[in-house]
């Protein structure tokens, strides 16, 4: 990458800050629906990443060998595709079209989830980095949130629900 382009991406991602020093939004919501819908899930499985492991230091703090493996246990495909589930009823019709758009993207499945579980998770996803990238901070704390709590409540009752996982 030539120098004068690294400037202006490092503009770009760095230097878009308001008056008060808050974030803008990297893009408007119709930019970032434009995206391609693996981008979208790319950022938004960075966030949902980052943001488990900042709730999880709510319980611990100290073994960070705990908290790496519960927190891949929760960014699992398997789990978020079940979070996905559970909200699905909550989603607005711009919110399920961002899923569909992920969910139907192709891409490679991992053999540590089923094809369903693995799309429905991108969709999940997308919808996250979606959110994230329109600044709709609101939404977007609420679903991850949400998210959380169906998550860590199968985890802690695996036998709920029917599902292995």
């Amino acid at each position: 990458m030539k120098f004068d382009q690294y400037e202006l991406l490092a503009a770009r991602t760095f230097g878009d800050v308001g008056a008060d020093g808050a974030p803008r939004p990297r893009f408007a919501a119709a930019d970032a629906r434009a995206l391609p819908p693996l981008v979208l899930a790319y950022v938004g499985d960075a966030f949902f990443n980052l943001y488990v492991r900042t709730r999880l230091l709510a319980f611990e703090q100290n073994r960070v060998r705990v908290l790496h493996g519960y927190g891949a246990r929760m960014v699992s495909a398997t789990l978020q595709a079940r979070a996905l589930r559970a909200l699905e009823g909550a989603l607005s019709e711009d919110e399920l079209a961002v899923v569909r758009r992920g969910r139907n993207a192709k891409s490679t499945v991992p053999k540590s989830a089923s094809v369903g579980d693995y799309r429905a998770s991108t969709g999940f996803e997308a919808l996250l980095g979606y959110l994230y990238l329109s600044g709709e901070e609101a939404r977007l704390a609420s679903l991850a949130g949400e998210a959380f709590v169906v998550i860590s409540r199968k985890l802690a009752n695996p036998d709920e629900g029917g599902e292995e996982q």
